[in-house]
């Protein structure tokens, strides 16, 4: 997945091992602004949040610095393909209204 993406191994690597004690926050993402189209293939969709979010391991949530983590136990497009789909449920049910 990465391949299609365009990012290698690398970038995955670099995104991953941002500090959030010594991140600018201007550099990043608020998550609130990334727009999921549900009409786009899984692969597409995966493509189009990375390409909104940036670094889908650090991002800001309402202004917040968020750092994420994957444990291995599965792809990262199936982590993140499950990660936005939890993100959709809280929306739905107003989980994520503060």
């Amino acid at each position: 997945m990465a391949e299609v993406m365009n990012l290698t191994k690398e970038d995955l690597e670099r995104m991953k091992s941002v500090d959030i004690k010594t991140v600018d926050k201007d550099t990043l993402v608020d998550i609130n602004s990334v727009k999921i189209d549900e009409s786009l293939p899984r692969e597409e969709r995966v493509r189009d949040y990375i390409r909104q979010i940036g670094n889908p391991y650090c991002y800001l949530d309402h202004g917040v610095t968020v750092k994420i983590s994957f444990s291995g136990k599965g792809s990262f497009e199936d982590t993140l393909m499950k990660y936005l789909s939890i993100g959709k449920m809280w929306i739905i049910y107003g989980i994520s209204e503060r």
